[in-house]
């Protein structure tokens, strides 16, 4: 969710990958495995948070990886558990985090899709333009709640005024 980098990618990461951007900032440097592409992600302070939670683990150690990471399966399994402990009936993966961070962490807080696009390691804006119909049909439905709302404020004040 603070990434949005892939399964596959995540559990590919090593400490090497945490280096200083140009901003002076943690930064992740890497590339995709599905695509090559090279991804540059600036961390956001959530992320900087579960790396350094895992800093001293055995996993660190023995296997130089930068988190511990479950076998895909095994994480779909347990979010399908949570889930279902947590009343949610909606199918939650772990590609599910790709598409907030795309939606809910950066489009929605109005990070360009472009910068979107790169982080994500898109070869073509075009994949990551699919997020941002997400927002819009998200957006037309939010409007269409408040225009109701306003209608039915406007209702009660037109009775009250009688």
């Amino acid at each position: 969710c603070y990434t949005g980098l892939s399964y596959i990618d995540l559990k590919a990461l090593t400490p090497d990958h945490v280096l200083k951007g140009i901003d002076g900032n943690d930064w992740l440097f890497t590339k995709r495995i599905k695509t090559d592409e090279k991804l540059k992600i600036p961390l956001l302070p959530q992320a900087k948070e579960i790396i350094n939670k895992y800093k001293d683990s055995p996993e660190r150690k023995v296997m130089k990886v930068l988190l511990p990471v479950y076998s895909n399966q095994k994480v779909n399994y347990y979010l399908k558990e949570i889930c279902k402990d947590c009343k949610i009936y909606k199918k939650v993966t772990f590609h599910t985090a790709r598409h907030t961070f795309a939606t809910t962490v950066t489009l929605s807080n109005g990070v360009p899709i472009e910068t979107v696009s790169k982080m994500l390691g898109h070869t073509k804006l075009s994949t990551t333009q699919i997020y941002a119909r997400v927002l819009e049909h998200k957006i037309g439905e939010d409007m269409q709640n408040l225009i109701h709302q306003m209608e039915r404020k406007k209702d009660k004040q037109k009775i009250a005024g009688q």
